[in-house]
């Protein structure tokens, strides 16, 4: 991806506003693992930055006119990528927005081809163990539904990290306040879009020790 400069007449703005005009139409897309609280913090993030948040697990039910159980017991997981695919294509075709994705959303090279060329990314990279707390009780994840939801847990995180790992930013989800991961989200979108750094490191809270920038310049679609 190319990165921007801050503009003189940006430089006093509050970052929020400079974010915005520095988006120029795109949206924001939250990617990762179930329970990485990307809905939580895309809903209010979307209200820092003023953008309309979807979520789009509950415009997929609401397209299909049933739960995303439902959607998985009735017609099987292939049915509901397909679905998740077409939901994700219309709503980045609908101008900006925070977009909340499902976990295995971005495995697919069209979806990830979309998100490259309509949005910044930004992965919220949780552990093993935060996942499960977060989930356990939860009876809607399909995936989930096995004998052993931690070792599964644990499969999906080895299997799709690699895919989360393409995205524009990375930040730490854990158990600290909702508004200190989007004040992260915040630092780090300025940092990237107004002030053009790709290369500076990031806050150690934020930081992915195997990844030490915390971006990938080149963003989805593409591999290290």
């Amino acid at each position: 991806m190319t990165s921007e400069t801050v503009s003189p007449a940006s430089a006093g703005t509050p970052p929020e506003t400079a974010i915005v005009a520095a988006l120029a139409g795109r949206s924001l897309v939250l990617v990762g693992m179930m329970g990485a609280g990307k809905s939580t913090i895309g809903r209010r993030l979307a209200t820092r930055l003023a953008m309309r948040f979807v979520d789009a697990d509950a415009e997929i039910e609401l397209a299909a006119g049933m739960s995303i159980p439902e959607i998985f017991e009735t017609h099987g997981e292939p049915h509901f990528r397909d679905g998740e695919a077409r939901v994700i294509a219309r709503l980045l075709s609908g101008g900006p927005l925070v977009l909340a994705t499902g976990g295995g959303a971005v495995l697919r090279e069209e979806t990830r081809a979309r998100i490259r060329e309509r949005a910044i990314s930004i992965w919220l990279k949780a552990d093993a163990e935060v996942i499960l707390r977060r989930v356990r009780r939860r009876a809607d994840r399909p995936l989930l539904q096995t004998a052993d939801p931690a070792a599964t847990i644990g499969r999906l995180i080895a299997e799709r990290e690699p895919v989360y790992q393409l995205a524009d930013i990375m930040i730490a989800s854990r158990d600290v306040p909702y508004e200190r991961i989007v004040d992260e989200c915040i630092g780090l979108l300025h940092r990237r879009l107004c002030r053009g750094d790709t290369t500076e490191p990031k806050p150690p809270e934020a930081r992915d020790e195997r990844h030490g920038e915390g971006f990938d310049t080149k963003g989805f679609g593409t591999t290290r």
